[in-house]
């Protein structure tokens, strides 16, 4: 690993916010996966849960959504689950509050939750929103102020503004600085974890060449 490429990771897995995650539930287009990895790479998330509960949503979905991330898909874990009650008790052994996107009466904005605390948002699939079953696990709901005709948003996009909310948030409250020389434990685990990445991926470059000329 060159001296530039090293110092990028410090930089990037200093900013990384490990106590901010998003849960997808049942999001049947691979592509919205996809951009939201992206999204969540853009803002410091190191990792997200995808809830799986319908027959017809499968592993496949999941590989070609991390395809569609691109580059995003090798620096955000996704973790897997079919039941929602061991989903979201994985999710409570790591993060203090989840809110779900959900039109109810008790709802707040999305600009009056604090999201510089431990946080997860769980976003529900285009059709049918967050299930009854996946709201019985969280601690309230949010809204993204609409002013259109149409009050909905495709699911990549609220979960981009939202997560933009979260990063205004945490910028003001200082949560991105952090010196990259001078990383902590978690981070200098996530550093090693990119590290071995890296390197794996040169190594399977040099092997794919080896097989080209030998073919």
């Amino acid at each position: 690993m060159t001296p530039e490429r090293e110092e990028k990771f410090r930089r990037v897995v200093a900013k990384r916010q490990f106590n901010l995650t998003v849960v997808l539930e049942n999001v049947h287009d691979p592509h919205n996966i996809g951009a939201v990895m992206r999204s969540c790479d853009a803002v410091g998330i190191r990792e997200i849960y995808v809830l799986y509960t319908e027959d017809k949503l499968t592993e496949e979905t999941l590989q070609v959504g991390r395809s569609a991330a691109s580059g995003a898909k090798k620096w955000v874990e996704v973790h897997l689950y079919e039941d929602a009650a061991t989903c979201f008790t994985a999710i409570r052994q790591k993060y203090d509050h989840i809110f779900a996107t959900h039109l109810a009466e008790d709802a707040k904005s999305l600009y009056d939750i604090d999201l510089t605390a431990s946080v997860a948002l769980l976003f529900g699939n285009e059709k049918d929103g967050v299930s009854e079953a996946s709201l019985a696990f969280t601690d309230g709901n949010f809204l993204i102020p609409q002013m259109g005709m149409v009050q909905s948003l495709n699911i990549s996009v609220a979960c981009a503004v939202s997560l933009y909310e979260a990063l205004r948030q945490r910028q003001q409250a200082g949560l991105y600085d952090h010196d990259p020389v001078a990383l902590n434990a978690q981070q200098i685990e996530l550093f090693q974890r990119y590290y071995n990445l890296h390197e794996q991926r040169i190594i399977d470059r040099r092997n794919s060449k080896k097989g080209l000329e030998l073919d």
